[in-house]
């Protein structure tokens, strides 16, 4: 960041009275621009047995498996962000269920949110930023060609609690959560 996108003036780089951390602040009209995480939202979209995911028409990771997700929207709430990413990419409707996982990717400068998701019927399509959208049971998944860390972590914790009964319905699960480091490549 060169420029105030207020005022148009440079942007100097320092530590603001009552702050700990260099921001970009301007002299000029002295506001402070801070530069914050993106929140990546999606979903675990579920049909029975099987699990949504789509081929990536884009890069990064173009033609990997991914679950449909994508980064939030300012005035949507995150549940609301994965359930619009799951239409886009996979042309489904879901019925957002709760947060599932949450991985910090602190290296990208990203924090990514799944959420589980119903399928009501098997109607989907491939949206613009997916070559393909198939379901999958967990015996099919394509392990050595999902594009994200993230999403090859959420696909293994989903399917081990959903093999030991832990998101069988009023059962009570924490949200699954580690940080990933910049060796995971994302």
């Amino acid at each position: 960041m060169k420029f105030c996108p207020i005022c148009a003036n440079i942007l100097s780089v320092k530590i603001p009275a009552d702050d700990s951390r260099e921001r970009y602040v301007c002299d000029a009209c002295s506001s402070i621009h801070y530069q914050n995480p993106r929140n990546v939202v999606g979903s675990i979209p579920v049909y029975g047995e099987q699990v949504l995911l789509c081929r990536r028409a884009i890069a990064p990771r173009h033609g990997y498996w991914t679950l449909p997700a994508g980064f939030m929207e300012l005035g949507e709430s995150t549940g609301a962000g994965a359930a619009r990413e799951t239409l886009e990419e996979a042309g489904a409707i879901v019925e957002i269920g709760p947060l599932y996982s949450l991985l910090n990717v602190a290296h990208a400068e990203q924090v990514h949110l799944f959420y589980l998701a119903k399928m009501a019927n098997a109607d989907f399509s491939a949206g613009e930023e997916s070559l393909e959208v198939a379901l999958f049971h967990e015996h099919e998944i394509p392990w050595d060609d999902l594009a994200f860390p993230t999403v090859k972590q959420t696909l293994e914790w989903f399917f081990a609690d959903r093999a030991a009964g832990l998101l069988e319905a009023g059962k009570e699960f924490h949200v699954r959560s580690r940080d990933v480091l910049p060796s995971e490549k994302i």
